[in-house]
């Protein structure tokens, strides 16, 4: 089989301005990061800017956890991370849905055989504290999952309450932040947020990689991780043990 390789010509998009939800307008710093040499993972420079990044990372966040990390991959992909190493079949789940991300969610949820508990809201709405209650009453789930900005509509979910409610019932609260990290605040430990993820393509204007933080779990008195993760790439046992973190792999759950 012959090809021409004359046709492909080098990469030139010109120049753009992105108004959409993301992927947004690439600093120029950024832009040139992209274009240094290529080194290895454990070059002791690569290990050095990793831990740069995981510090800068954690001030975003506004967490003290260690395995705050990026990873390659697109914010669904970390959607799908912190459930796999949270989820197990049977395990009870309350999603909140207001828009496409929530749906995502409870997609996820239903693959990893959670028995799945939906609070719905009209979608350009934000959940009420109110109708969260309401389905915990007389329940146990594992965990809550909430996203804070959905960018199907862009409603900011509050998420203090939502916080209180969950903890209350002695379950996980999960919260996707891809829209709102770095553009509205996403304080972790303050609010409680017991896992998170979020994207470097909206606010935080790089190309998609995206960033997770699961909570400390020396806050809790009993681990309740996934024993067996569905996907052996996205472990957090397995990337606590190549970063040398001493929270965080371990996901606990109240009692």
């Amino acid at each position: 089989m012959r090809l021409d390789t004359e046709q492909f010509k080098e990469i030139d998009p010109g120049s753009r301005v992105l108004m959409g939800p993301g992927p947004s307008d690439v600093h120029p710093r950024v832009l040139r990061a992209l274009s240094a040499p290529c080194i290895g993972h454990l070059d002791p420079y690569f290990l050095r800017v990793m831990g740069e990044t995981q510090q800068l990372l954690r001030h975003v966040f506004q967490t003290e956890n260690e395995l705050t990390i990026p990873v390659s991959g697109t914010g669904s992909a970390g959607m799908e991370t912190c459930l796999v190493n949270l989820v197990e079949p049977g395990d009870e789940v309350v999603v909140c849905v207001n828009g496409v991300f929530g749906t995502r969610m409870c997609d996820i949820v239903g693959r990893l055989g959670g028995r799945l508990v939906r609070v719905d809201a009209e979608w350009g709405r934000a959940v009420a504290p109110e109708a969260l209650e309401d389905v915990l009453r007389g329940r146990n789930p594992k965990l809550v999952a909430v996203v804070h900005a959905e960018t199907s509509t862009g409603v900011c979910q509050s998420l203090e309450e939502l916080a209180r409610l969950t903890h209350a019932a002695g379950a996980l609260f999960v919260v996707d932040t891809v829209t709102s990290l770095g553009g509205m605040r996403v304080a972790l430990d303050a609010v409680g947020i017991d896992a998170v993820y979020s994207g470097t393509q909206k606010c935080l204007s790089c190309p998609p990689v995206w960033p997770r933080s699961p909570s400390d779990p020396r806050r809790w008195p009993r681990s309740r991780r996934a024993r067996r993760p569905r996907s052996a790439g996205t472990s957090t046992s397995a990337w606590c043990a190549a970063t040398g973190a001493t929270s965080g792999p371990t996901i606990t759950r109240r009692l």
